[in-house]
C-alpha cells in the first residue's frame, strides 16, 4: 500500500497549500473535512472574533469556496423560482456580485423544512467557479468577473425534496450526481466547455414497488443527496458514490462501474470518508448502517468485503463524519457523537453533545468542531477519550458546512455570512 501512503502525503501537501488561499468545494481540499496548515479560533460569539458579518438574501444551504480572496455562494428565493450566485470580499464582507444564474416558472414544493433549492455546494479553482443547482441548473463563471462561461439547463431529474448534491472537479472533468425519484445518473462534463463527456446511468433492482406496480411514496425510496469522493486505490483512482439501496465505485474518467455494496436502506445523504484503506460509508434512511469497506473488489462485493457495520440510531443522517488519526468521529443528527476505531470498527466512547445537526463537522489536525441547527459550535479535542474545550453560538443556526480561509471559518448561518477569526 506504499501508493495509498505516498497520495496521504500528496494529499496534505495539497491541502495546506489550500488552506491558505482557499476552500475549493463541499467539505474542503480534500473532500473529507480536513484542513491542515491553519489555526483556527477556539472561542467565538456574536461580539467575540467577528471579523465581519454580512447578510446574504433569500435561502440557500451551500457550502461557500474561496479563492483568491473571494468567496462564492450560492441563494434561491424560497419557492424556488429564481436562483442566484454572489461573490463576497473575504477581507471586507461586502458583496462583490449577485448575479441571477436561472429561473423556473414550475418549481416543485420541496414538502420539508430539511432543504432548499440552492443546497448543492460550488466548486472552484483558480479563474473559474462552478455552480449547480441539480436540474434547475449548472453554470461556468469566470472568478475575477462573474462573466458567464458556459450553462446547461438540459440536465433533468425529478429531485422532488431538491437538489442537495454538490459539483467535484477531477481533472478536466467536472462530476455531478442526480438522483431523483425518476432518473438516477453521474455525468461529467467537460469543465472548459460544459459539453458531456460521459453519463451512467444507476443500475439498481429496486424492491420499492407497491401491489399496483408503482413505486412507494411517489418513489421517494429513489433519492440521493450525497457528494462523491475520489480515492486511490493501488494507483488507480476510484470514484465513491452512494445512492439509494447500493453504493458504487466508478472509474472517474470514464463512469464505467467498478464494485457495487446492495443494502436496503433509501435516501442517502452522508458522503463518504476514506481511511486505513477503508471506505466509510453510510447506507442512508431506514436501515441504516455505518459500512468500511474494503476497495480492492469488483462487481457485486456485498457479501465480500464488508469489514465492519456499525448499526443503530447514532448512524448519521446528514452530516458526513470526519477521520483523524485513525479515529472516526460520527455526529447523528440528534447530537449523539460516536469515536471509532477505524481499523476494528470499535467504539472507543460515547457523547451526547446535545442540539440537531445537518451541517458537516470539520477539523484541523487536532480540534474538531461540530455546528448544530441552533448556532451552537461544540469544540472537541480528537483523543480517544472524549474532551470538550469550548461552546460557541451565534445567533441563527447552521444549514451549510462550514469553510476556512486561511487562519478564519467562513460561516454561513441561514440568514447571515461570517469571517472568524482571533482579532
Amino acid at each position: 500500500m506504499k501508493s495509498l501512503k505516498l497520495l496521504a502525503c500528496l494529499v496534505l501537501i495539497h491541502g495546506s497549500v489550500y488552506a491558505e488561499n482557499g476552500w475549493p468545494m463541499f467539505r474542503g481540499p480534500q473532500g473529507n473535512g480536513a484542513v491542515s496548515g491553519s489555526h483556527l479560533p477556539l472561542h467565538w460569539s456574536e461580539t467575540q472574533n467577528v471579523l465581519w458579518k454580512t447578510a446574504i438574501p433569500d435561502l440557500g444551504w451551500s457550502t461557500p469556496v474561496v479563492q483568491d480572496d473571494r468567496i462564492w455562494l450560492t441563494s434561491a428565493t424560497k419557492k424556488g423560482e429564481d436562483f442566484f450566485v454572489f461573490c463576497v470580499d473575504a477581507k471586507s464582507g461586502r458583496i462583490l456580485i449577485k448575479k441571477q444564474l436561472f429561473h423556473s416558472d414550475t418549481p416543485e414544493h420541496l414538502g420539508n423544512s430539511v432543504n432548499c433549492y440552492a443546497s448543492p455546494s460550488p466548486a472552484i479553482e483558480k479563474g473559474r467557479v462552478y455552480l449547480h443547482f441539480g436540474s434547475y441548473g449548472t453554470a461556468c463563471l469566470d472568478a475575477m468577473t462573474g462573466s458567464l462561461i458556459w450553462k446547461r439547463d438540459d440536465l433533468k431529474c425529478r429531485h422532488y425534496r431538491g437538489p442537495g448534491s454538490s459539483p467535484i472537479l477531477y481533472r478536466d472533468l467536472l462530476i455531478l450526481t442526480f438522483d431523483g425519484v425518476d432518473l438516477q445518473y453521474l455525468i461529467a462534463l467537460d469543465k472548459r466547455t460544459g459539453k458531456t463527456i460521459w453519463k451512467t446511468d444507476r443500475t439498481i433492482e429496486w424492491k420499492d414497488l407497491n401491489k399496483n406496480g408503482q413505486p412507494k411514496m411517489d418513489g421517494d425510496f429513489r433519492k440521493g443527496f450525497t457528494t462523491p469522493l475520489v480515492i486511490d486505490v493501488g494507483g488507480k483512482e476510484q470514484l465513491i458514490s452512494p445512492a439509494s439501496s447500493t453504493l458504487f465505485a466508478y472509474e472517474p474518467d470514464t463512469g464505467k462501474e467498478i464494485w457495487r455494496i446492495r443494502n436496503t436502506a433509501h435516501t442517502p445523504a452522508v458522503s463518504p470518508v476514506f481511511a486505513n484503506d477503508l471506505v466509510l460509508a453510510v447506507t442512508g434512511h431506514g436501515a441504516s448502517e455505518m459500512l468500511a469497506i474494503r476497495p480492492d473488489g469488483q462487481n457485486d462485493v456485498t457479501d465480500s468485503h464488508v469489514a465492519w457495520r456499525f448499526t443503530g440510531k447514532d448512524v448519521p443522517q446528514t452530516p458526513s463524519p470526519v477521520v483523524l488519526k485513525g479515529l472516526l468521529y460520527m455526529i447523528s443528527d440528534n447530537g449523539k457523537l460516536n469515536c471509532i476505531e477505524v481499523e476494528t470498527g470499535k467504539v472507543l466512547w460515547r457523547e451526547s453533545i446535545g442540539g440537531n445537526h445537518i451541517a458537516s463537522p470539520i477539523h484541523d489536525g487536532e480540534l474538531i468542531y461540530f455546528f448544530s441547527l441552533s448556532g451552537k459550535t461544540i469544540v472537541i479535542r480528537a483523543g480517544r477519550t472524549f474532551e470538550k474545550l469550548a461552546v460557541n453560538h451565534l445567533d441563527s443556526g447552521f444549514m451549510a458546512s462550514p469553510a476556512v480561509a486561511g487562519d478564519a471559518f467562513i460561516l454561513r448561518t441561514k440568514t447571515h455570512l461570517y469571517r472568524i477569526g482571533v482579532k
